[in-house]
């Protein structure tokens, strides 16, 4: 089931286009990471998925049901937790939680239990009777995190949920996404930390300049600019080296020797490290050191845009 369905959208404002003809397929149970620079379109995509801004042309549906004719429903099924940390200081955590409940039509007793229920899942139960000035940074954005949870909504969005926290709180909150996500929730994340997108992730869109430039699983955006494993060994000595035998096992394309190193490229869809070794040990030639080279989605993300994710 797709939660969510984006055909040809487009968002200008005056003469300025924010979402460029965006077409975008979330199923259920992914954790989709939207990456983009600042400015690219990512927010607004998120601010119209919510109902917070209307479209110049194309179709959003969540659940199904086309945002424009059915807004209410699908808000009642949306949780969002904002960059901008949207709590009040004036009132304890367990009010915080239930306020937001509230809003979402929860009553008595089922109120009082999900309220409970959403502080304990991020940690915070024995702070119910606190204030969020009490709070570190990151024990805010997990009280953040509670008040959009609470009416158990079959899509999450987290907006950096992670920005400005400690590691630990960090930690908390990745493994926080995780869990909600092993209970049934879809979840948007948009991070401006690489690391935590290859580590959630099921599948990212990257967005630039209002377009989707690239979209996959890790290894398939990995594979847009890295089309061959590469392997560099380390050896005691490079004389017996010949680099046509090395190019006559499967798969390899390329050697290159320098100084006292071995670099190797080969075939993506070939594993042949073990007859590499075997020929540096059969020619015995002993090995100091290998190591795999393996691209990150930061380097194709400078490669699609230009631009580092931070910049």
């Amino acid at each position: 089931m797709k939660i969510v369905r984006i055909e040809n959208l487009t968002k200008r404002f005056r003469d300025f286009t924010a979402v460029d003809n965006v077409n975008l397929n979330i199923e259920q149970g992914e954790i989709y990471g939207l990456l983009g620079p600042n400015g690219a379109g990512k927010s607004t995509i998120i601010n119209i998925i919510c109902g917070l801004l209307g479209m110049n042309s194309g179709s959003v549906y969540i659940l199904n049901k086309d945002i424009k004719k059915e807004c209410n429903y699908v808000k009642s099924n949306i949780g969002i937790v904002p960059q901008d940390i949207a709590i009040y200081e004036d009132l304890t955590a367990y009010e915080n939680v239930k306020f937001f409940g509230s809003l979402y039509g929860l009553k008595g007793e089922e109120l009082k239990f999900r309220v409970n229920e959403a502080l304990d899942f991020v940690g915070l139960g024995d702070k119910y009777k606190s204030y969020p000035n009490e709070f570190s940074g990151g024990m805010k954005r997990r009280l953040n995190i509670a008040c959009a949870i609470t009416h158990k909504p079959k899509l999450i969005i987290m907006d950096e949920p992670t920005v400005g926290i400690d590691p630990q709180s960090r930690n908390h909150v990745l493994q926080s996404v995780k869990k909600l996500n092993s209970l049934g929730s879809t979840i948007i994340y948009t991070s401006h930390y690489m690391e935590e997108v290859e580590e959630i992730c099921t599948r990212i869109g990257i967005i630039d300049h209002g377009k989707l430039i690239g979209e996959g699983t890790k290894e398939e955006l990995k594979s847009i600019i890295w089309d061959k494993q590469r392997v560099s060994i380390t050896v005691d000595s490079i004389e017996k080296i010949k680099e046509e035998d090395i190019k006559r096992i499967k798969g390899v394309v390329s050697v290159q020797i320098n100084n006292d190193r071995v670099d190797i490229s080969s075939d993506n869809d070939i594993n042949n490290l073990d007859e590499i070794i075997l020929y540096f040990t059969n020619q015995h030639i002993s090995i100091d050191n290998i190591e795999s080279q393996k691209p990150n989605l930061e380097a194709v993300f400078l490669t699609l845009t230009g631009r580092k994710l931070r910049d």
